[in-house]
């Protein structure tokens, strides 16, 4: 029989929420706080929050939990904001990455506020609930996380710098995978989840990750894929470009894809397939296949032709007129 001590080290969950139509708005909070309750848990408090936020709560969300990290995905339409009451103690390290919009921790009065901008993250240790207010149209992660592992690293430090450093690229994305599969996860996966997101902060904390650390290939491979897919139609994505940007060896980039049972080079060739293939299908698609193969770095329309139909097992322009109940097909 599982103790309750264990079972609170292996506790895990994970919701997502979309809360934007402005109809859910206010009934959206509600399911927004049963939802936090449900899967995340209470050793995960949330802050009071202003009543104004509570009637318009217009945000997509994901979360999750593995034991004591909680990782919070935020886009919201609406400005959200803490209300200015004391908040209570508490001993954690929390980290901030924000895509868009802007982040200000200590609200908009108060003391010694610090903005965390576009394009950057803040990691720091907090003894105290911060209160919080965000611009609307806000896209970030939050990451809250154990002290003690982190705060010999940091200690009163508060570390800032670009969200696309690498250490940074890795933890955001390896929690992305945290929260799609966590509710997959066995005990062991649990563990490795919670372990790997302690392990790549402490590289943030540092300015630096260990490249030869097993543990932390799924997480460096779905970096490189996440860079891959903003850059598709860059001549110049390849593998070495991606290790590059992502300051590894070309030779650690490829293992940590074998780690996972593909290739760099197959996954670029296979999501620019892909990105043709939903060319094809759109209703306002006028392009030709030469368009299409120059559009997505294939040498020519030949080319394009033998790898679409090795992959889907047709011609772009027999799929094409395959999914057009008009029969049109694109031009050559």
């Amino acid at each position: 029989m599982t103790s309750a001590g264990q079972q609170a080290d292996e506790s895990r969950g994970a919701f997502s929420l979309d809360t934007t139509a402005r109809r859910a708005a206010r009934q959206g909070f509600d399911a927004f706080l049963d939802a936090w309750k449900t899967q995340i848990g209470d050793d995960f408090p949330l802050p009071a929050f202003s009543p104004a936020m509570a009637g318009d709560y217009r945000v997509r969300t994901r979360a999750a939990r593995v034991r004591d990290v909680a990782i919070v995905h935020a886009h919201s339409e609406s400005a959200m904001r803490t209300a200015d009451v004391p908040h209570g103690v508490e001993d954690r390290v929390r980290m901030y990455v924000v895509r868009r919009g802007s982040w200000t921790l200590g609200g908009s009065r108060g003391h010694g506020e610090q903005t965390v901008s576009a394009g950057q993250f803040l990691l720091r240790h907090v003894g105290r609930s911060t209160p919080f207010e965000t611009v609307p149209h806000t896209a970030a992660m939050v990451a809250v996380l154990p002290a003690p592992p982190l705060v010999p690293l940091l200690g009163n430090r508060m570390v800032t710098g670009s969200a696309d450093a690498a250490e940074v690229r890795l933890l955001v994305a390896h929690a992305k995978m945290v929260n799609t599969t966590v509710n997959d996860l066995g005990p062991a996966g649990v563990r490795a989840a919670q372990s790997t997101l302690i392990e790549l902060t402490k590289a943030v904390a540092g300015g630096r990750f260990d490249d030869a650390e097993p543990l932390l290939a799924p997480a460096l491979a779905q970096a490189a894929k996440d860079l891959a897919q903003r850059r598709l139609a860059d001549p110049e994505l390849s593998p070495a470009m991606l290790a590059r940007e992502l300051h590894v060896s070309v030779r650690t980039l490829h293992r940590a894809f074998a780690a996972v049972g593909e290739s760099v080079a197959a996954y670029i060739r296979h999501r620019r397939l892909e990105e043709a293939r939903l060319a094809l299908t759109s209703p306002s698609n006028g392009v030709s296949i030469t368009e299409l193969a120059a559009h997505w770095q294939f040498a020519d329309s030949s080319h394009l032709t033998r790898a679409f139909k090795a992959r889907y097992g047709q011609t772009p322009t027999e799929y094409a007129r395959s999914t057009d109940p008009a029969g049109r097909h694109p031009r050559s």
